[in-house]
């Protein structure tokens, strides 16, 4: 595995790399249309909304009768991290959202770039057909990662119910699980492609949690970036890919990755 947080990052540097290479790039396209579509929307919401939640969250802390002096002292540090906090929610949520409608094309790309890896033939156009009949099987497994998600952001939010340190703790912590998140949300493509279950995937994951949390915590920076934002989604499937080729895939043990 990565040895830590910045190995694990440069993986995402990897996948933007790969998204022009000759045999991956035709399978960029789709991913990268319905990231383009979700972000933008995600990114309009934001912006017509910053307004509402600047009065909402100036409410929310002035409801601190207690801790009045305390919150009033310390309302520069807070009020920037509970945005960052929200953002964090709203990116996130347009995320899973795009991962969950390119999941078949997001499988396909993991897999061209895993043959493109090993110098194999890429996978041939008729996959696109054949990928249908998989759908089912993949909505369960995104829904898997969404079962997974829920209970433990409902934890996190809990939060935000503890006067000045949750506020405070919130989006560290928010960021810090969320970015282990998307580390499961990619990886997760090419293991899927080999039928590696879902406990086991999180069970490589875990051999180093730091390298997998650099590799998320970098795809969340990206995400709230202007215009490097739409390319994520495609780089970091890339990314992932070759994180999991270099480090993760049992070269005795792992099956032949299975067309979608």
């Amino acid at each position: 595995m990565p040895q830590n947080s910045f190995h694990g990052a440069h993986y995402l540097g990897q996948g933007f790399k790969m998204l022009t290479q000759k045999g991956i790039k035709r399978f960029v396209f789709i991913p990268l249309a319905i990231n383009l579509t979700l972000l933008s929307i995600a990114l309009i919401y934001v912006i017509s909304k910053v307004s509402d939640w600047t009065v909402a969250i100036n409410a929310w802390l002035a409801s601190f009768d207690t801790f009045e002096w305390i919150m009033t002292a310390i309302s520069w540090l807070i009020w920037p991290l509970v945005i960052i906090g929200v953002l964090l929610f709203v990116f996130f949520f347009f995320a899973i959202l795009a991962n969950w409608i390119a999941a078949p094309f997001n499988g396909l790309l993991a897999e061209a770039v895993e043959n493109k890896l090993s110098g194999k033939k890429t996978v041939p156009e008729q996959s696109y057909r054949e990928m249908l009949k998989d759908v089912p099987r993949l909505l369960k497994r995104e829904w898997t990662k969404l079962k997974y998600y829920i209970p433990r952001a409902l934890v996190c939010l809990l939060l935000l119910l503890v006067p000045l340190i949750g506020a405070l703790l919130f989006p560290i912590i928010w960021f810090a699980f969320n970015s282990w998140m998307m580390s499961v949300q990619y990886l997760d493509y090419p293991m899927d492609n080999h039928k590696i279950p879902f406990e086991q995937m999180l069970a490589k994951l875990r051999q180093s949690r730091s390298g997998s949390l650099g590799f998320g915590a970098m795809v969340m920076l990206m995400t709230m970036l202007p215009i490097i934002n739409l390319l994520v989604m495609p780089a970091a499937v890339c990314g992932a890919t070759k994180l999991w080729f270099d480090h993760l895939k049992d070269k005795k043990h792992d099956s032949e990755p299975v067309s979608s």
